[in-house]
């Protein structure tokens, strides 16, 4: 039982550090992003969200669902974005009418897949910031907008 647990924390450990390294041939805002979206998905999780898909895509629309999960009865589409500083917006702002247009449609199309067609579903903003490479903080809008 051991063994096995320090394998899976080996195996912990590389995805981490594989998933957080800065690739030198991608933009630091690009890497800001993947950084973010991984401390987003530990951060919901200790909200007590399980976490069923990330980076969902559709093969007949565009964009992309950062994370989708689940909060007690409810199925939550999750947009997640970060930045380095609340100076110029704050990240949640960058969510404008199109995205939400985009999310929106791709929701719709996850939710025809499902089996409970009439399952309660909300979408909800993750805000993360690392402004002067602290930790980070979250700030989590619950119903951020509607199905309209």
């Amino acid at each position: 039982m051991l063994r096995l647990r320090a394998a899976r924390l080996r195996l912990f450990e590389t995805f981490i550090h594989t998933a957080t390294r800065h690739r030198p041939e991608e933009p630091a805002h690009l890497a800001t992003g993947r950084r973010g979206e991984l401390a987003a998905y530990f951060y919901l999780r200790r909200q007590g969200y399980i976490i069923v898909a990330r980076g969902w895509r559709s093969s007949r629309l565009r964009g992309d669902i950062d994370l989708i999960a689940w909060d007690e009865d409810t199925l939550c589409f999750i947009e997640v974005k970060t930045r380095t500083t609340r100076d110029v917006a704050t990240a949640e702002a960058a969510v404008d009418e199109d995205k939400r247009r985009t999310l929106r449609r791709l929701a719709r199309n996850y939710m025809r897949q499902l089996p409970k067609k009439d399952a309660a579903a909300r979408f909800d903003i993750l805000s993360i910031y690392f402004e002067k490479e602290k930790t980070a903080e979250f700030e989590l809008f619950r119903g951020a907008f509607d199905w309209s």
